[in-house]
C-alpha cells in the first residue's frame, strides 16, 4: 500500500468544506477551517499522524484511501489541499 501526505494550507483554505463530502476524514476544526481527524470516519479504523500548527495541516498515512484523499483535494475550490504519495 502507498504512504500518503495530506497536506492543508490554512492560509489557502477559505472554510468552503467541499473536501469533508469527499473524505470524512476531513473535519471542521476549532478555527473555522479544514483540518485532518483519523478518528471521525465511522466506517473504517484508520491510524494516521496529524500534525496541525498555525499554517499547515499535514497528515500521513499508509492505508488504501488515498483515491478518497485525492478526490477531497479535487474537490477543493481553493486548493488549499495536496496529496503526495511519499513512499511504500
Amino acid at each position: 500500500m502507498p504512504r500518503y501526505e495530506i497536506t492543508i494550507e490554512k492560509d489557502a483554505c477559505d472554510g468552503i468544506f467541499a473536501c469533508l463530502t469527499r473524505d470524512p476524514r476531513f473535519v471542521e476544526g476549532e478555527d473555522g477551517l479544514a483540518t485532518i481527524d483519523p478518528d471521525a470516519d465511522p466506517v473504517y479504523d484508520c491510524d494516521g499522524e496529524v500534525t496541525d500548527d498555525a499554517t499547515r495541516v499535514v497528515a500521513t498515512f499508509d492505508d488504501d484511501r488515498l483515491d478518497e484523499a485525492r478526490q477531497a483535494a479535487a474537490a477543493c475550490p481553493t486548493d488549499a489541499i495536496v496529496v503526495e504519495e511519499v513512499g511504500e
